[in-house]
């Protein structure tokens, strides 16, 4: 099984997609990572899956990547006296810590944290943003603010705060049991959900002691004012468009996914976009015009996966959504601009032996015409420099290494084979050839590129090149 596109796809797992059947058809039709949603699953669902996709990949014979999204906070009011109220601009509205009904001046919050950060001036979002408030008091137990964008609010709708940083931990305690939970079965990716600050990516780590890798979420405002820091610290990004979207202008978010995506790239991290892809696909047989072409934008940003949420998860057409998903990656890889984009965008190598190979390697590969990039990797590093490329060729990592194999299978344009470490330097290039004939990325007669650290197996340590031949040996099996 091997894809014809370079962008990956994630695909969110829930109620109608759990079954082995449907795991096995959505990575059929293009799933190359699935998304468990700790918001809406519990550990015995997650247990399930687990099993589920791992059956899966043994039969496929391809690293599939899991990835954990962990809820963080759901900061929420409280109930509302006959279960909701109008609110009306100018309205005067109050949120205390009464453990009364709310009425139409008042209800409760049960968020110590909100009073102890709130000021005035600052805002107020409620249900998705559809409710906007201005803070014009705020003291330990009471927050009075005007009410400046109105409508009808019920109980237990979400609250944010987009001009405020929360003195909390973006891990809530039941984020850590999942967390412990998820490492333990062996996960690939864990994501950190309302990321404030670097902080709190630099907690998570400690937390997962380097078992899996850990990708952040920016989803808030304040996160995107450490936005570097927190890419240093962290394995990947996520772009929420969702969340960022309800806590600042809506018209800011395709710049910022632009942003974002060229600074995880520059970096070598991969980056994942996501939130409302294919969102009419959750019902429909097909999407509209208008998401076809946020899809394109994604892949045309150079971004290394793009997801799928309710449309995979709890949608009509989990499969259909994905197949729709890798029509249209392919077709924009084809496009005729595509390479031109990705090389305006290409960032410079850093000042390393390893970057300089990196970079030369895809330099020989577009003057010589050869039909693949290989490299071997043990850490992934390798692998994520190759990627950072974003090179005409197919990149081939080999790697002995399940955990390293599963964990790239989210990065763009890696196709990811385990294989046992070579004997030597001859065995290492006859090895590469082979594999790239057997995957179907190379043919007899052309030429491959190979890169590795040597001596064989130091983790970082690119800095060989051998430009090989695919002769009739590499037709061979082992």
């Amino acid at each position: 099984m091997r894809r014809t596109r370079k962008v990956k796809i994630v695909a969110t797992l829930g109620p109608a997609s759990s079954s082995i059947e449907t795991i096995h058809s959505l990575f059929v039709a293009g799933a190359d990572v699935f998304r468990i949603n700790m918001s809406h699953a519990s550990t015995e669902m997650l247990r399930e899956l687990h099993t589920l996709i791992r059956r899966v990949e043994a039969e496929m014979g391809r690293p599939i990547a899991i990835l954990v999204d962990l809820q963080g906070h759901k900061l929420r009011i409280g109930e509302i006296e006959g279960g909701g109220v109008e609110l009306c601009e100018g309205d005067d509205f109050a949120f205390d810590r009464l453990p009364d009904e709310g009425s139409a001046s008042r209800v409760t919050l049960p968020h110590p944290e909100i009073f102890r950060a709130a000021e005035p001036g600052q805002l107020l979002l409620l249900d998705d943003g559809r409710i906007e408030l201005e803070v014009t008091d705020a003291s330990e137990d009471l927050i009075r603010a005007k009410v400046k964008v109105g409508g009808k609010l019920s109980s237990k709708k979400g609250i944010s705060l987009p001009d405020t940083r929360l003195p909390v931990s973006a891990l809530t305690s039941k984020d850590r049991s999942d967390l412990d939970y998820a490492i333990n079965l062996g996960v690939d990716w864990i994501a950190l959900s309302f990321v404030q600050r670097s902080e709190d990516v630099a907690e998570a780590r400690k937390l997962v002691r380097g078992r899996a890798a850990v990708l952040t979420k920016i989803e808030k405002p304040t996160a995107i004012t450490q936005l570097d820091e927190i890419i240093e610290l962290s394995d990947g990004l996520m772009v929420a468009r969702g969340d960022l979207g309800v806590e600042m202008p809506l018209e800011k978010v395709p710049g910022l996914q632009k942003h974002i995506t060229r600074a995880a790239r520059q970096a070598g991290k991969p980056v994942i976009i996501a939130t409302q892809m294919l969102e009419s696909m959750i019902s429909a047989p097909s999407p509209t015009r208008a998401e076809v072409s946020d899809v394109a934008s994604a892949v045309f940003d150079g971004a290394d996966a793009i997801m799928l949420s309710a449309e995979s998860a709890v949608g009509q057409f989990p499969v259909d959504s994905v197949a729709t998903m890798d029509k249209i990656a392919q077709e924009v890889e084809q496009d005729r601009l595509y390479g031109s984009i990705m090389d305006a965008q290409r960032p410079e190598p850093e000042a390393t032996g390893a970057d300089a190979i990196t970079a030369a390697e895809r330099s020989i590969a577009d003057t010589l015409k050869l039909a693949a990039i290989i490299c071997y990797t043990a850490s992934g590093t390798t692998g994520l420099r190759a990627a950072r490329e974003r090179p005409n060729q197919r990149i081939i990592a080999l790697t002995p290494v399940a955990a390293t194999g599963r964990r790239l299978a989210l990065v763009w344009g890696l196709h990811c084979v385990l294989t046992g470490d070579p004997e030597d330097l001859d065995d290492m290039v006859a090895k590469a050839c082979r594999i790239a004939y057997q995957e179907g990325y190379a043919k007899l007669g052309q030429r491959v590129i190979v890169s590795a650290g040597v001596p064989l197996g130091t983790p970082g340590a690119t800095n060989m090149l051998r430009v090989a031949f695919v002769g009739d040996e590499a037709s061979r099996e082992d």
